[in-house]
């Protein structure tokens, strides 16, 4: 029997529990949050607020409650303000004392909130936890106007939202396009379909960046680098996120070159009886072996099943976890964005560290038969190595079942599939689900033509 403690109770906190519970009931289980709820879908916060998740509660996966009935103990509003590893103790709230045989630290991110004058005005949010959902969705109801820091994913489901609460939105991005992690090629067709649909509910200020903020108590507007003058009800900072780490460092837990907590692939940090899972780790990049900063719900959940397992056991052989490949998607009402592995400029970026010989194609089919009704489009970009013919990563945009298209180039890159390799997978098709010849096959014979040269 042991006493594993876990401190996190957004995502990876309340796995990291629950299994532990399950592998061994004799197990002590406590989990610690400074949130006063555990166990919820933070990725959802973007539906609840432009109305397609009706009630905030139904983001809830379990309650504090549930857990207890199964025997894992649960501490809200609790901060943890020291670990102090040699005692095998943490202090929640700067008194309370907690001992430990094992502790899973699930500490999460923390918003990037850039260098802007007047940022405590009133009004100004950032979107991470349900307190932040609430607050946005109550300064939407009553509002016209908002100002959205940031393009990337979440700015984009903020958008959506935004439109459904009949807002003016007004998006700054640093960047000179949107979701800069994507191709140029790429973002570009994104942005030209939200212009589309958005019509003139929505004005991007892109290439700039906001530098102060103006309102005597409350957020009235703001002002960019380039002097563009911005009036707004409220504003949602959408920047990303940054490991929150302090804690760990100062236990004496080694910080990776992200700024994120080094683990090991089975989640323990430099500090023995210590692991580490979610947001508040980096990870390993598999095209690249690089170390990498992705905080993303799926990685999250992943991660603390191992930790989970390896510090129930504490084994030399147990789970491990061994990288991951940035697999994303996202959508603008019908028309969705999802990528896998390197981009063609991250490939180029890369070409002489990893030896490669980056090369890519497009292609845009229909996801379906064409004389089926409902049918969507599909625009995806393959890259690979001319070198070895080796899949590097995909990206795939447009009204069709995009998700499942990088689902299967996600498959590819953990097999190391060379794009001969990829044309010969078995892939299902009728006339509802695909064409004869899917669309990322087609890709894949036209990126085969190039490696062939």
């Amino acid at each position: 029997m042991k006493k594993i403690v876990i401190i996190g109770g957004c995502a990876a906190g309340p796995k990291a529990a629950a299994k532990s519970k399950r592998l061994n009931p004799d197990n002590i289980i406590e989990l610690y949050t400074k949130e006063d709820m555990i166990s919820y879908s933070a990725c959802g916060l973007p539906y609840f607020i432009g109305g397609i998740v009706p009630n905030i509660n139904d983001l809830s996966v379990r309650t504090p409650e549930q857990f207890e009935k199964s025997g894992i103990s649960v501490f809200l509003n609790h901060t943890c303000t020291k670990i102090l590893p040699d005692e095998k103790k943490v202090i929640f709230n700067n008194e309370k004392e907690v001992f430990y045989d094992e502790l899973i630290l699930c500490i999460g991110s923390n918003p990037i909130i850039p260098d802007i004058k007047n940022s405590n005005l009133k009004n100004v949010f950032n979107l991470k936890v349900i307190k932040d959902g609430i607050n946005i969705k109550n300064a939407a109801i009553v509002s016209k106007s908002v100002l959205l820091i940031g393009a990337g994913y979440i700015a984009i489901e903020l958008m959506e939202a935004f439109i459904n609460n009949n807002l003016k939105i007004y998006v700054v991005e640093k960047h000179s396009s949107i979701m800069p992690f994507l191709d140029s090629d790429m973002s570009d067709i994104v942005y030209q379909n939200i212009l589309k649909k958005a019509g003139d509910s929505i004005e991007f200020i892109l290439n700039d960046e906001v530098v102060e903020f103006f309102g005597e108590d409350r957020f009235e507007g703001a002002i960019t680098k380039n002097g563009v003058r911005i009036n707004a009800d409220f504003c949602v900072i959408a920047a990303g996120v940054v490991p929150n780490a302090a804690i760990a460092k100062d236990a004496g837990i080694e910080i990776g070159i992200t700024g994120a907590i080094k683990t090991d692939n089975k989640m323990r940090t430099s500090v023995p009886h210590i692991w580490a899972a979610g947001d508040c780790t980096e990870n390993i990049f598999i095209p690249t072996k690089q170390s990498v900063y992705l905080a993303l719900g799926t990685i999250a959940n992943k991660q603390a099943r191992v930790a989970a397992i390896n510090a129930a056991d504490n084994k030399e052989l147990g789970e491990i976890f061994d990288g991951v490949l940035g697999s994303t998607v996202t959508k603008f009402f019908d028309f969705s964005i999802a990528a896998t592995g390197l981009s063609e400029r991250k490939a180029f970026e890369l070409r002489n560290y990893i030896n490669i010989e980056p090369v890519s194609t497009f292609v845009e089919e229909y996801d379906k038969a064409g004389y089926m009704p409902h049918i969507g489009t599909l625009m995806i970009k393959l890259v690979a190595d001319k070198r070895t013919g080796e899949i590097l990563g995909a990206q795939a945009l447009g009204t069709g079942d995009t998700d499942k298209r990088i689902g299967i180039v996600a498959s590819a890159l953990r097999a190391n599939l060379t794009v001969n390799e990829f044309l010969h997978l078995d892939l299902p098709y009728a006339p509802p689900f695909s064409s004869t010849i899917d669309p990322l096959l087609t890709a894949a014979y036209k990126l085969k033509r190039i490696i062939d040269l």
